[in-house]
């Protein structure tokens, strides 16, 4: 119970922040959203006007992000303004969260089916020629940031070999393989880092636990090595890994912005990148807001899974 309390008001807290910061932000960029948004002829400035009472533009900055508090909390996420009218954010949203959600999905699942048995093979050959190798593969993987990742991978099995879309998302529906096809590229790229980072970290809490009393119990018994390994050293050695794994979504959103971008893909990132070209603040507050939240929540799932993992952390904080 008093883990919910503090974590309702950490949740609270990063809202407010998050967002206020947002708004603070987006009111430095130079020039005037109403022009952007309405840039054809307005002799009479009406809808421009319209535009700026519509967003709260004409009021400070804290009336600015308390009308929109408001409006958020009670589910109305505003409007995006095209050429041809408006629609709800939450439209936009409702079709973007899932993509980007499903490709972070990919890529932690890619990488977590990766980087253990890699980690759990260098650990048991700690020291040797592979192990080295594994760890210098990580660093070149850790130093290669994602967008290169994808111009390189688009350039080459996208445009030479012509074997994966350079562009543009197949949902599962419409034909699983497509769907795939579409989703690997970016998947690919932003695992690459994952892999590296959570390969060499659970590595690292593998060797430690290996030497460790129960473990050397646990040999001299006679239990296989591949038994210590996979039952009895992995389970305890993955509480940094699975901390890890959940801060990473956060940056797994910020790779994911600018790889949606690259490849046009039609996900949280992409609607972030073309609300800030577009100067459209309310859509912008909006998603930065449902990100800040889901982190929030992600964090309290990892708290829970400690105490699945290690049950003495339970006991600590009952």
């Amino acid at each position: 119970m008093r883990l919910l309390a503090r974590r309702l008001l950490q949740l609270g807290v990063v809202f407010v922040v998050v967002t206020f910061f947002t708004v603070w932000l987006i009111s430095l960029v130079p020039g005037d959203p109403a022009v952007v948004v309405i840039p054809f002829d307005d002799p009479q400035e009406t809808q421009r006007t319209a535009f700026r009472e519509d967003n709260n533009l004409d009021r400070p900055i804290p009336v600015q992000w308390a009308l929109w508090a408001k409006d958020f909390v009670r589910g109305d996420f505003g409007n995006y303004y095209t050429s041809t009218g408006t629609s709800p954010v939450s439209d936009r949203i409702g079709s973007a969260l899932p993509i980007s959600l499903l490709i972070v999905l990919y890529v932690q699942v890619f990488s977590l089916l990766v980087a253990v048995p890699l980690a759990v093979w260098a650990a048991y050959r700690s020291g040797s020629r592979l192990d080295k190798l594994l760890n210098a593969g990580a660093f070149g993987c850790i130093s290669l940031p994602a967008f290169a990742t994808v111009l390189i991978l688009t350039y080459y099995l996208g445009v030479q070999m012509n074997w994966l879309p350079t562009e543009g998302y197949v949902p599962f529906g419409d034909g699983p393989i497509d769907h795939f096809k579409s989703v690997a590229i970016p998947v690919f790229a932003l695992s690459l880092g994952q892999i590296a980072v959570y390969m060499r970290l659970l590595r690292s809490d593998l060797v430690a636990t290996l030497q460790e009393d129960f473990i050397l119990m646990a040999k001299a018994k006679g239990i296989s090595n591949s038994r210590v390994l996979w039952r009895h050293a992995l389970r305890p050695s993955s509480l940094t890994l699975l901390t890890v794994a959940g801060l990473s979504v956060g940056t797994l959103i910020g790779g994911a912005l600018v790889v949606e971008f690259l490849l046009r893909i039609p996900g949280m990132g992409f609607m972030i990148g073309e609300a800030v070209l577009t100067r459209q603040y309310v859509a912008l507050q909006s998603a930065v807001a449902l990100i800040a939240i889901g982190f929030v929540l992600i964090n309290f799932l990892i708290d829970y899974l400690y105490t699945v993992l290690d049950p003495r952390i339970r006991e600590r904080s009952s």
